[in-house]
């Protein structure tokens, strides 16, 4: 790590509470219900309070620093109060998304050893047995405790102990090419004070700046464009509480009712966007857009210059990261639609291959981070728990990110695909391993391999090659029915939208599914058909 970086560093305390010291009246949060029946603006001086009322009301329940706490809610103003509170008190939040299962949610309590649960009514009705602490928002229920009402009558001036820079500061649980989520911890400092290349560098944003970005609470890019980027600089944020199928209709007129400056979006969301009625809209105080996620097409990039005149500055990372690759306006280098971008100041990248040896420019192979002599300011902590991924991921010099890529001789840097079996779908990153877990507790299935197809609207789709158990017959009633038992058993947007019934499996000598060839497959099978 660098060793310019201070001893002692917690965004909430240092940056949070500063802002709520400098700029009390400033506008932090700018939250709105889905119907618009309601809406609440809150000022970075009554955020401050109220994170520090978080941190005295979750010390006083018996959470300590390191403790581990699930926060599971939707875009609600509480989320943001209790992961500042839990970061202030040297806590680890682990944001969950509110599609996690009751079986998601029991691996998570059981892997981290998670203190507590922070969460609304729907996600109580998942949790089942657990030992730990259950505050819930927005409600009563017995063996829980209310959050709105501990926070207010919380200490407003509780006292502070320093975090130390390398203190554990947020946990994510990520999928894998294997078996179940992998957690990936980063330090206090990593995310709290990195993602100023987030949010200055890429977001380009500033205390005049409102930002909106279509993320999740559950996932990194939360972290990204909804808390530390923006608030690093001063920014407000926006958020629209949006729930259950994306409405484009929605998002249009949200940006051109609102004072939203910067809007970040990822490919799948603009996809629909662009096949709206884009010159029928204003958008006046819309002056810079962002994609990440997943690749941005560039048909989808011209639609929306075209009927907007701005650029969608494309960017890359992990959660595992900052941004580590991207287009900036500060650099005035031109954006080249498809492309990625550059590397991210202080990210030395390169293309290796299996080894870890560089490739030249213009040929393929996986992107990786230099990691020796020194990590980049932003890169995780490690794999919690998990040698085995650590060994992995890691070769002479070099992280390997699990993405393949090419790099032009300008510097730009091109996505090819996922060097692992990571499927990634309308920005969700699915591993075949949680997916195949699923399938196998249904009782017709003998045995299943999960892959990623392309598909035009959500870059991937998860499609399920099924060996059936004797005296089961393949069927389309039967498809539905298993289609059915993986969005019960499993995150929702995990369930394989195609399932190919199959005889036999394709397996290595040393009886591993070949998913490289079950791709291989189905690229024949759409080149074929794309020719008749």
């Amino acid at each position: 790590m660098n060793a310019a970086l201070p001893e002692y560093y917690n965004f909430a305390h240092d940056v949070m509470e500063r802002w709520a010291t400098e700029r009390s009246d400033d506008l932090a949060l700018w939250w709105v219900a889905e119907q618009g029946d309601a809406e609440q603006k809150i000022s970075f001086g009554e955020l401050g309070r109220a994170l520090r009322q978080a941190a005295a009301f979750l010390a006083a329940r018996g959470i300590r620093r390191g403790d581990r706490v699930m926060v599971v809610l939707q875009r609600i103003p509480a989320w943001w109060t209790a992961v500042l509170g839990l970061i202030r008190l040297g806590a680890v939040p682990i944001p969950g998304t509110p599609l996690l299962t009751g079986k998601d949610l029991a691996y998570r309590f059981a892997v981290a050893s998670v203190r507590a649960i922070i969460t609304d009514e729907a996600g109580a009705a998942k949790v089942g047995a657990f030992d730990g602490l259950r505050i819930l928002v927005g409600g009563e229920l017995p063996g829980w405790v209310n959050f709105e009402r501990g926070v207010q009558q919380a200490d407003e001036q509780p006292p502070y102990e320093p975090s130390r820079s390398h203190d554990p500061g947020m946990l994510y649980f990520t999928s894998g090419t294997t078996g179940d989520a992998k957690m990936v911890l980063h330090t206090q400092v990593s995310y709290g004070l990195a993602h100023r290349i987030t949010g200055g560098d890429w977001l380009d944003l500033g205390p005049r700046d409102m930002i909106w970005a279509l993320a999740d609470t559950g996932w990194g890019k939360t972290a990204w464009s909804n808390l530390f980027g923006p608030w690093l600089m001063g920014a407000a944020v926006f958020t629209l509480d949006m729930r259950g199928k994306f409405n484009p209709e929605l998002v249009l007129q949200t940006l051109a009712r609102f004072p939203i400056t910067v809007f970040c979006s990822p490919a799948t969301a603009l996809r629909l966007l662009v096949r709206k009625d884009l010159a029928a809209c204003r958008f006046p105080h819309l002056r810079h857009c962002v994609s990440a996620g997943e690749a941005l097409n560039p048909p989808v990039y011209e639609a929306w210059k075209q009927a907007t005149g701005l650029d969608i500055y494309e960017g890359y990372g992990q959660t595992e990261t900052v941004l580590m690759v991207g287009n900036f306006r500060k650099t005035r280098r031109p954006i080249r639609p498809g492309a990625m971008g550059q590397a991210a100041p202080g990210y030395d990248l390169a293309i290796v291959d299996e080894d870890g040896r560089e490739l030249p420019d213009g040929q393929a192979g996986q992107l990786a981070i230099r990691v020796v002599p020194q990590r980049p300011l932003g890169f995780f902590q490690e794999y919690w728990r998990n040698p085995e991924e650590m060994a992995a991921r890691f070769v002479g010099p070099w992280y390997l990110t699990g993405d393949t890529a090419r790099r032009d001789a300008d510097g730009y840097f091109w996505f090819v695909g996922r060097a692992d079996d990571v499927i990634n779908s309308s920005s969700y990153r699915i591993g075949p391993g949680e997916v195949e877990s699923a399938l196998l507790e249904h009782p017709a299935v003998l045995e299943s391999a999960a892959i990623g197809v392309p598909e035009e609207l959500r870059g991937e789709v998860v499609k399920a090659f099924i060996v059936l158990r004797e005296g089961y017959a393949a069927s389309d009633q039967l498809k539905h029915e298993i289609q059915a038992h993986c969005k019960r058993v499993t995150a929702p947007y995990k369930y394989p939208r195609l399932i190919e019934f199959v005889d036999a499996l394709p397996k290595t000598v040393s009886g591993k599914i070949r998913r490289t060839e079950l791709r291989a497959r189905e690229r024949l099978r759409q080149q074929t058909a794309a020719t008749d």
